[in-house]
């Protein structure tokens, strides 16, 4: 049980769903509760399938299936990330819109880069080398039910504050993603530098 329950808070701190309602703060306002709920079910079913994956195959993908190093998808995670919080810094929250696409794609657009990055993908290859196949993918679907749950509850309260206090509102969405975009930048680079140590140590 302690060993499920490491894994789980693992996997729901990569996940992290107060930081992720900052990059679907469109969403959170531009749809209702119903649909909202609805996409993001979506893309965590998509999510959840990925991280299963990883979690039984493990290394097998990059290995033989993608004949890649995991160094390498971790540099170019972290290039991404890095691209993310600097668009965060420069435009605030709604940068992340051009960087999902157009919203007939929200589900897929959820699912990555907001949810599948290479934390969580490296989390599931550690989960699965863990526990036993089923015992991994449990500890995976609750952590991203348990962040599901909660990024609904933070929809509900936005719902429920943004017609009394909008403009309060707003400049805490605005403060908190630049804020979010400081720490987002610290984990890109780490996960680059990480990457590239990995990588030359090979020769």
């Amino acid at each position: 049980m302690t060993d499920f329950l490491k894994s789980a808070t693992l996997m729901l701190v990569l996940l992290n769903p107060f930081l992720v309602i900052i990059y679907l703060v469109d969403m959170v306002e531009k749809l209702s509760l119903r649909d909202f709920t609805r996409v993001l079910v979506r893309g965590s079913l998509i999510a959840t399938a990925v991280f299963c994956s990883f979690a039984v195959l493990g290394d097998v993908i990059f290995s033989s299936i993608i004949q890649a190093q995991f160094a390498s998808f971790q540099i170019f995670g972290g290039v991404i990330f890095l691209l993310i919080g600097l668009q965060f810094v420069f435009h605030g929250p709604k940068a992340i819109v051009a960087l999902r696409g157009e919203s007939k794609g929200l589900a897929g657009a959820i699912a990555m880069p907001v949810l599948i990055g290479p934390g969580t993908i490296s989390a599931s290859v550690v989960i699965g080398k863990r526990h036993e196949a089923l015992y991994a993918c449990a500890t995976i679907i609750a952590a991203v039910f348990i962040s599901v749950v909660i990024m609904l509850a933070l929809k509900s309260a936005h719902d429920f504050v943004r017609p009394r206090h909008e403009p309060v509102i707003r400049r805490y969405i605005e403060i908190a993603g630049r804020i979010t975009a400081l720490y987002v930048g610290t984990i890109a680079v780490e996960m680059i530098m990480l990457g590239i140590r990995i990588w030359a140590g090979k020769f």
